[in-house]
């Protein structure tokens, strides 16, 4: 007989960062019937599901638990660490949040599972988000939180390794913006900087807008033993803010 099930959810989450080890969440579950009756010393299974954007969007990971209750009807189990059947935990992109964490268990232990509900992981924990890092911040040695500095001597494209980054133009030269630059997140920035002289231009291609003009431009210029300095954000998929001109 298929059984209604509620459950009561909290989770807690932690990082394994030992060489080689997967990254996981800690999760905890009370599962009760309909009537509120705990499910206790139970052998049960538990599919997980993530789902990003909305409880209902993109499934960017998802794996199968089998697990024990105790007298008390918990379940605790290790998110990261089950029987996969989508997706890597250890690359879901934390930053593309928000992530809905979706349970659905078959108190029986086989695969007639019942959909419990949708929990938003409201808060990405700062280890796994950090994992994420270094795209979003840079590389620089050994510390992964500061800027890269990139040489910039001659004309070029927009590329992956400018983003959130620092662009040190020492000779007159020209970044271009091309159109659909996905490398870039809305929100990822640039710095720039002008030297000793040089004149750093950021030119946008057709379709591409800067501070809201089409195709626009903008011009970072020192002088001799001055530096010249700004900031680019990215507001849209073609769509830049500069400041500091």
């Amino acid at each position: 007989m298929k059984l209604p099930l509620t459950l009561l959810l909290f989770m807690t989450v932690a990082l394994t960062v030992f060489a080689q080890a997967p990254e996981k969440m800690s999760y905890q579950a009370i599962i009760r019937t309909k009537n509120n009756n705990l499910v206790t010393n139970s052998n049960i299974s538990l599919k997980v599901v993530v789902h990003q954007g909305t409880p209902t969007g993109t499934i960017t990971f998802e794996e199968n638990h089998f697990a024990k209750t105790n007298n008390n009807g918990l379940v605790s189990l290790e998110i990261g660490t089950g029987a996969i059947t989508t997706g890597n935990f250890s690359t879901i992109p934390w930053e593309k949040g928000p992530y809905f964490i979706e349970t659905q268990v078959d108190p029986a232990g086989g695969t007639n599972y019942n959909i419990i509900g949708i929990t938003q992981l409201l808060s990405v924990p700062y280890a796994l988000h950090a994992t994420t890092a270094e795209r979003l911040v840079g590389t620089n040695g050994s510390n992964p939180y500061k800027s890269l500095i990139i040489a910039f001597p001659a004309s070029r494209s927009i590329s992956n390794g400018d983003v959130n980054n620092t662009i040190e133009c020492t000779k007159s030269a020209t970044l271009t913006l091309t159109a659909d630059f996905s490398s870039m997140l809305v929100g990822d920035i640039i710095n720039l900087e002008a030297h000793n002289g040089a004149v750093l231009t950021i030119q946008a291609v057709s379709g591409v807008t800067i501070n809201y003009n089409i195709n626009g431009n903008a011009l970072f210029e020192s002088t001799t033993g001055k530096v010249s300095f700004g900031l680019m954000r990215k507001t849209g998929a073609n769509a830049y803010i500069i400041s500091g001109q």
